[in-house]
């Protein structure tokens, strides 16, 4: 780049070693802004939109307040995002002029979200819940409780994520780990099934982890006939995003005891107080917590001064979802 343009970051720029020179590097996180805004809780753009040809989406914002000046930016030419889904900037993005790249935070959360997979897998099946509840009381509960040991678990969605998970899974001395991705193909470990194959795969799974990225395609993918699909007592474990579960078809199935969960992310989300998923048998509930971990920031920001060095030498970015056009 020989032009000097803007680059809005939700980090501020003096606190990231290896930046590119020739940009003007504007803080916005998305946080209200304050001052003379009136109370009314309006933004303060640190420039003018117009001027931004990079911008990295704030991290852990509402999707209102990630894709609000985006529109007012025609200028920009990378949209790169601090998540690995990238859902809900993804409808904004495709309305911006022609050669935008949208990336994502490929590399960022591969091994928080795996470790939250496995520490709710883990704490459901030895039944970490009722023991929290238990101590409350100051109430001695033993007894045998599953193991992660000798069971089959099958990783849905495998990308980066779901290759932590395995990675993670590898100690437990599982008996069997299987694979499915949008398309087929084959791995060091072993073969990656297509979608198609679920039928085949579910009744075999005593846990069941999604990772897929919520698209048109794995919206409502776990559905009644999903988890009917599913063995009786198998555990279903969410850390993808909350819509990839029909929480209806879910509620009807942890009710009646047949299968237990593990979610991560919730349809709705938040959960709100009251809704039946908070106080469903076997169903065990952290708040979207996949990321934002001591492990985000340092990756965070080696991602943005890799790709910012990327974009100023005018070489190819990496972790490209979509180039608009």
């Amino acid at each position: 780049m020989t032009m000097t343009a803007d680059v809005w970051l939700p980090i501020p720029a003096e606190e990231i070693e290896g930046l590119p020179e020739g940009f003007n590097y504007r803080f916005w996180d998305g946080a209200p802004g304050g001052g003379d805004d009136g109370g009314d809780g309006s933004r303060d753009y640190p420039a003018d939109p117009r001027d931004c040809v990079f911008y990295v989406v704030p991290y852990m914002r509402p999707a209102s307040v990630k894709i609000e000046p985006m529109l007012a930016m025609p200028a920009v030419r990378v949209v790169q995002t601090l998540t690995a889904g990238v859902d809900d900037v993804l409808g904004t993005v495709s309305r911006l002029p022609a050669g935008v790249q949208l990336c994502n935070a490929r590399g960022v959360h591969e091994a928080s979200t795996a470790e939250l997979a496995l520490t709710l897998t883990l704490a459901s099946l030895r039944g970490i819940p009722g023991f929290v509840r238990a101590q409350q009381t100051g109430t001695w509960q033993s007894g045998f409780r599953p193991a992660l040991a000798d069971k089959s678990v099958l990783i849905v969605g495998y990308g980066a994520i779901g290759s932590a998970v395995e990675d993670r899974l590898v100690p437990f001395e599982c008996a069997r780990v299987a694979r499915v991705a949008r398309s087929a193909r084959d791995t060091e470990r072993g073969p990656v099934h297509p979608i198609s194959a679920l039928p085949h795969l579910l009744p075999e799974a005593d846990v069941v982890i999604l990772t897929t990225p919520l698209t048109p395609e794995t919206r409502g993918l776990v559905n009644a006939g999903f988890l009917a699909s599913m063995k009786d007592g198998a555990l279903l474990v969410n850390v993808a995003r909350g819509a990839v579960v029909d929480t209806k078809a879910l509620l009807a199935e942890v009710e009646n005891g047949r299968i237990s969960a593990a979610l991560d992310v919730t349809d709705p989300e938040p959960l709100p107080p009251g809704h039946p998923l908070w106080n469903a048998p076997g169903v065990l509930i952290s708040p979207h917590v996949g990321g934002p971990t001591s492990a985000f920031l340092p990756r965070a920001k080696r991602l943005v001064v890799a790709q910012l060095n990327r974009f100023a030498a005018g070489e190819p970015l990496d972790n490209v979802v979509l180039t608009t056009g």
